[in-house]
């Protein structure tokens, strides 16, 4: 599938038209209706396009609406903040990061089309029932499969629960490690998205006396 096909914004297939066809997990993504507004979970090897999946879905909402990247980590909402930021410079849309641990309703992000957040400031959000919470439109979840992490997976169900209770916007869910995706997609109320494909053939050996021997 030819990325210049899409129906998304001139600037989008500018900025990646040297990536001309789609990865197998993009086209399959977009084929379950990702640019139709329906929420996918997303099971992909590292580096085989999930980020683009993600992109695509928030680029396709922007006309409509307010678009949420949710990460667990500082570090990597600033790369995503980064990356956004040069995808929207030139454009009447802007991007926003708020990592934040102060727990305040941030008025100011209001301002914003996309907001790369953590999940404790989402949390943090909810909570202050911000006014603009009703023109979110799609809502991305990076490492989804945190769910299960002890720390992190109480607010991540949380957040997820109250979304689909208030505004049940576009969810796609994003993770190279899932060990029930089945069953998660049916929480979600998400459609299923996997392949097995990546850009470097991943190799299993050993390496002993100067030899490696791959099986």
């Amino acid at each position: 599938m030819d990325i210049k096909t899409l129906p998304l914004p001139d600037f989008f297939r500018k900025k990646y038209q040297s990536f001309a066809n789609l990865t197998p997990i993009q086209e399959k993504a977009v084929t379950a209706g990702l640019l139709q507004r329906k929420s996918l979970l997303v099971c992909a090897p590292t580096a085989s396009g999930k980020t683009l999946v993600a992109t695509m879905a928030m680029i396709n909402t922007l006309n409509q609406g307010k678009a949420l990247y949710i990460v667990p980590l500082k570090a990597l909402a600033n790369e995503k903040y980064k990356e956004f930021q040069q995808l929207l410079e030139g454009t009447p849309f802007k991007v926003m990061m708020s990592t934040g641990d102060i727990d305040s309703d941030s008025e100011y992000l209001a301002n914003y089309n996309i907001l790369v957040l953590t999940a404790e400031k989402l949390d943090s959000l909810l909570r202050h029932k911000v006014s603009w919470l009703a023109d979110v439109k799609t809502v991305i979840i990076d490492e989804i499969h945190l769910l299960n992490d002890l720390n992190r997976g109480p607010t991540l169900e949380i957040i997820i629960t109250l979304l689909k209770l208030l505004i049940q916007p576009q969810l796609i869910g994003l993770s190279a490690t899932i060990g029930n995706p089945k069953e998660l997609a049916q929480w979600l109320e998400a459609e299923l998205v996997t392949d097995t494909w990546r850009p470097v053939e991943l190799k299993q050996g050993i390496h002993w006396q100067g030899k490696t021997e791959f099986y």
